[in-house]
């Protein structure tokens, strides 16, 4: 069995962080409307003693990276996870993403102009109780804004002592190498799992740099977990669930890979969590590899 290299990867080099994690995204809106991609994201959650219960138990199973954005319910998501989890505990890290405006419940609009990058990052201290964050991702490129202009403004507050690593979310490697040129880049966010896999290129990229891969919607369930699966298949062999299997699959890809997994329920944190503890063989990370259809991004 090929067990992963290392339970926990060091983020920017000095925060070592589990390398399953908890995104907070999900804490939102009604436990009725908050699955799948078309979920709004747009309130704090009508179940807040449940959202907040689940923030701290997720500290209690050892998370020890919460990702979460200002975008999200717009800023709402933020003050729930100060709510529960200030003030911190000393190995925690957390980490928001600022750029993407929300018009509507359904819209997501990037906006990269230096003037409001500055602002979103002074709310996002204030909302997380926090003089400095430790990951600001930001959270789309701004198509109309020179991208050297909005990396610039990041490495600006990373230079005020306002923000200590910087990310970049649903990226390419020539805009990764155009940002790093700029400034280091501890972190990439992209969508990817055994299904989604257009983000190989960036992977591979992260981990020749030493660069934290966190692929959110990691968990892509439906039917290729179905019962005559080889997700499936492959969970019974080692007496684990399909969800571990396809974390495990995304821990044993690369050294710097991170997973985020959202969920409303301790019951699944747990399970998630549990992925960390599973070895898969050669042939049965083989076996997982062909389910997805990789497609380079450049």
């Amino acid at each position: 069995m090929t067990a992963i290299a290392s339970e926990f990867f060091s983020l920017g080099g000095d925060l070592p962080v589990r390398r399953i994690g908890y995104g907070a995204m999900r804490l939102t809106d009604t436990p009725t409307s908050r699955g799948g991609g078309t979920a709004h994201i747009w309130r704090p959650p009508t179940d807040r003693a449940e959202a907040l219960a689940v923030l701290r138990g997720a500290v209690a199973l050892g998370v020890n990276l919460i990702d979460t954005a200002d975008a999200y319910a717009l800023g709402g998501n933020e003050k729930l996870i100060a709510e529960a989890l200030h003030p911190y505990r000393g190995d925690l890290v957390v980490a928001t993403k600022i750029g993407n405006t929300r018009p509507g419940p359904e819209e997501w609009v990037p906006l990269g102009h230096p003037a409001y990058l500055r602002q979103q990052t002074e709310l996002s201290l204030r909302r997380l109780r926090v003089d400095r964050i430790d990951l600001l991702y930001l959270h789309r490129i701004d198509p109309a804004v020179p991208l050297a202009d909005q990396i610039g403004t990041l490495y600006q507050l990373q230079q005020e002592g306002k923000v200590r690593h910087i990310g970049l979310s649903e990226v390419s490697v020539h805009e990764l190498q155009t940002a790093a040129n700029i400034t280091p880049i501890a972190a990439v966010q992209n969508h990817y799992n055994l299904l989604a896999r257009q983000h190989e290129a960036v992977l591979d990229y992260t981990a020749e740099h030493g660069i934290a891969f966190v692929p959110y919607f990691p968990i892509a369930m439906g039917e290729h977990a179905g019962p005559d699966s080889p997700v499936s298949a492959i969970a019974a062999q080692i007496g684990a669930t399909p969800a571990q299997v396809a974390l495990a699959w995304l821990l044993h890809r690369s050294p710097t890979t991170i997973p985020i997994p959202g969920t409303a329920s301790l019951t699944h944190l747990a399970e998630n969590m549990g992925a960390l503890e599973i070895a898969l063989s050669d042939d049965q990370f083989a076996r997982l590899a062909t389910i997805g259809d990789p497609v380079n991004a450049a």
